[in-house]
């Protein structure tokens, strides 16, 4: 049950890193079913809306401000169901039109903390059903006597030193990597693939907008001239895949693909949507692998697709291994699905207390 005073009393939160993203993990017990008085709690819990997010958990960007809450799953074939909210920073907004791939990997070692799942004798898998897109995964990682073992060998490009190694796998399913049919659009004069592999992603030519590939975050987003260009995209290619008015949404991610500098398959600076990522998120870089793999989509003309082995996503800081495959059907629609290797790691597990009010 949720406390009755959680400002005084505090609510049981385990701060979690997943991935190259950070966030509060709960137990659907310990917040509200009601969605407004959730969303109203998170936002204090975060500390938004603020830019520094200097009074609660949030470390000021959208990376460091998300939360998961992960419940036991009522499906025979599922162990625990994920929601993903992202805590907007300078604003008084919870979303949950997205999932995120990075918290993603934190769910399974999550859920055997919180007893929901039995640790195997020294690996466990843990299946997982994304409430945000009914989307399933397998994490896949390390346990001995009992519990998650976070140290290990593993690294990843935008998180420094090792931890242990977790497979996420993704299901294909049924949709289609392609929400409008099309593996390129025309949107205010300039082509685009609209491409869902988990994540829904706007592909488009680093070039045709000035961008080299090659500047730094903070640089694009000091233009505000290209970042007014890439939200007038954004809005008419969340429509255009189903998703309604995106104004107020975090999806779809916008993507400036360049020729690969570092021998990847291609170059990215994405737009998550107002700021840009300092690396790449799990299934965003899924998204654009797949996406550059088909014939005719944006980027694939430069984009050094590999034989055998992972797809290097080159982002700002390094380059992300996504594993993927991609299959035409006899229909004629193509599907995907996609394998990444992550790491996760617990910060602290206690009582968090949220300010009194917004």
């Amino acid at each position: 049950m949720a406390a009755a005073d959680p400002v005084r009393d505090g609510i049981p939160c385990m701060l979690m890193r997943g991935g190259t993203s950070k966030g509060a993990y709960f137990l659907p017990e310990h917040v509200p079913t009601d969605v407004l008085e959730r969303d109203d709690l998170l936002l204090r819990i975060m500390g938004s809306p603020d830019p520094k997010q200097i009074d609660g958990l949030g470390g000021a960007h959208p990376l460091t401000s998300k939360v998961a809450i992960v419940s036991r799953s009522d499906d025979p074939d599922i162990d625990v169901d994920y929601l993903f909210l992202q805590v907007v920073v300078d604003q008084p907004s919870v979303s949950t039109k997205q999932t995120c791939g990075n918290l993603l990997a934190g769910v399974g070692p999550f859920a055997v903390e919180r007893g929901l799942v039995p640790a195997g004798d020294s690996t466990t898998a843990v299946r997982i059903r994304l409430l945000n897109t009914g989307d399933v995964a397998t994490a896949t990682f390390a346990t001995s006597g009992g519990r998650p073992d976070y140290d290990g060998d593993a690294s990843i490009d935008g998180v420094p030193g090792t931890a242990c190694h977790i497979d996420v796998e993704m299901a294909a399913g049924d949709k289609p990597l392609l929400p409008t049919g099309n593996v390129a659009d025309e949107i205010a004069g300039h082509r685009a693939t609209l491409v869902d592999n988990g994540m829904p992603v706007v592909l488009l030519r680093a070039d045709e907008f000035g961008v080299a590939g090659d500047e730094s975050p903070e640089d694009l987003e000091s233009r505000p001239d290209l970042r007014s260009a890439i939200e007038a995209i954004r809005l008419e290619a969340g429509r255009m895949m189903g998703l309604g008015d995106v104004a107020e949404q975090t999806v779809p991610k916008m993507f400036l693909l360049s020729p690969p500098r570092d021998g990847g398959v291609v170059g990215t600076r994405g737009f998550i949507p107002t700021r840009v990522h300092s690396s790449i998120g799990v299934l965003m870089a899924a998204s654009v692998a797949a996406g550059v793999t088909m014939p005719g989509a944006v980027g694939h003309d430069f984009a050094q697709i590999p034989e055998t082995g992972p797809y290097r996503i080159e982002h700002p800081t390094g380059s992300f291994p996504a594993r993927i495959r991609v299959d035409r059907g006899d229909d004629g629609v193509w599907r995907g699905t996609s394998t990444s290797l992550r790491t996760a790691r617990k910060i602290f597990d206690g009582l968090v207390f949220p300010r009194p009010r917004l």
